[in-house]
């Protein structure tokens, strides 16, 4: 008679299982937030960062891609939702015709979202298809370089408001019936987006498709000689990263209502790559502890003002030195679980 052992069950199905119940720990406790006594607000805008860390981490982390332009989808998406939960004018020029205004008026939440994760979409296909071409330094200026065209490009367009960015954007009422004035409507509403955006992530990385890209990123030639096309592969990873990048900007528009360049520029990009380093590169759960942890400090420690700055930069000096694998890498590595 065999016995099943620990040891005995495949690595992959062991990894799966041990992802699949830290899932529903964390869905747990993030559940029970409201009755907590924990700041909404700050709980609420770790999530979208989280959702946001989560998107680049299955660039990075899983394709092996530097990206150090994602804070354009976050950006644009946050931008365009802005625009359509306020205001709802799409303008079309076409040159030999004439400038054409659609104005559908001040749209609902849920349609607001649907327009941004568009835009986002849009956007992270065409910079793809230019940069995906390229690989390690180059692919990472090019990501920077379109990031900051992009950047440039809402410093000057009416509809962003320059410097002054969206504000005083209306929280609405989602399907006509969750009131997102409503504090803890809000944050569940914001809760299951960014549980669904994780699971799009889980699934992704661990399916069929999520094989092939961590094949191409241990060893892409290899992978193209096994009949995978992997320049195909990196453009949808880079197209979903970027959109499910454009879902955390679409809902962190509801949460601080309002959109600004802050979260086009590069800095943003920057800070991204800190939450998932000090979470766990490649790991799952890792940009969600990095998010909270990161999102903590700047919170915590406002009072410093300039300083928090420095203080980060020490906290991921040590990190680096002494958590080589992030928080999560450690914590993993350490129980010989996969998080």
């Amino acid at each position: 008679m065999t016995t099943i052992t620990e040891n005995s069950i495949p690595m992959k199905t062991r990894g799966t299982r041990d992802e699949a119940v830290a899932f529903v720990i964390m869905a747990l406790l993030l559940a029970v937030v409201p009755f907590s006594g924990l700041y909404p607000f700050f709980v609420m805008q770790a999530l979208c960062f989280a959702l946001f860390a989560c998107a680049f981490n299955l660039l990075l982390g899983y394709v092996g891609l530097l990206s150090f332009g994602h804070a354009m989808f976050m950006g644009t998406a946050g931008y365009v939702t802005a625009h359509m939960a306020k205001v709802g004018t799409i303008g079309l020029k076409v040159p030999p015709i004439g400038e054409f205004m659609i104005n559908m008026g001040p749209l609902s939440p849920e349609l607001s979202i649907v327009f941004g994760l568009v835009a986002a979409l849009v956007l992270s296909v065409l910079t793809g298809l230019v940069a995906i071409r390229r690989q390690g330094i180059y692919f990472a200026m090019i990501t920077l370089a379109l990031s900051q065209l992009i950047f440039f490009l809402y410093l000057q367009t009416p509809f962003t408001h320059g410097e002054d960015g969206i504000q005083g954007i209306p929280q609405g009422r989602l399907f006509g019936l969750f009131d997102l004035s409503k504090p803890t409507t809000l944050y569940y509403v914001i809760l299951v987006g960014f549980l669904i955006g994780f699971l799009i992530i889980f699934r992704a990385i661990n399916s069929p498709f999520g094989e092939v890209l961590k094949a191409i990123r241990e060893n892409e030639p290899r992978a193209i000689s096994l009949g995978y096309k992997a320049d195909q592969y990196k453009l949808l990873a880079f197209i979903l990263s970027g959109t499910l990048a454009g879902l955390a900007g679409a809902l962190k528009v509801f949460v601080a209502q309002n959109a600004s360049l802050t979260d086009v520029h590069w800095t943003m990009s920057g800070e991204v790559v800190l939450i998932v380093l000090v979470g766990g590169l490649g790991t799952l759960y890792g940009p969600v502890v990095g998010a909270f942890v990161i999102i903590a400090m700047q919170q915590y420690l406002a009072g410093f003002g300039q300083w928090v700055t420095v203080i980060q930069g020490v906290i991921f000096v040590v990190s680096v030195l002494t958590f080589r694998r992030g928080i999560i890498g450690e914590i993993g590595h350490l129980t010989r679980r996969h998080l």
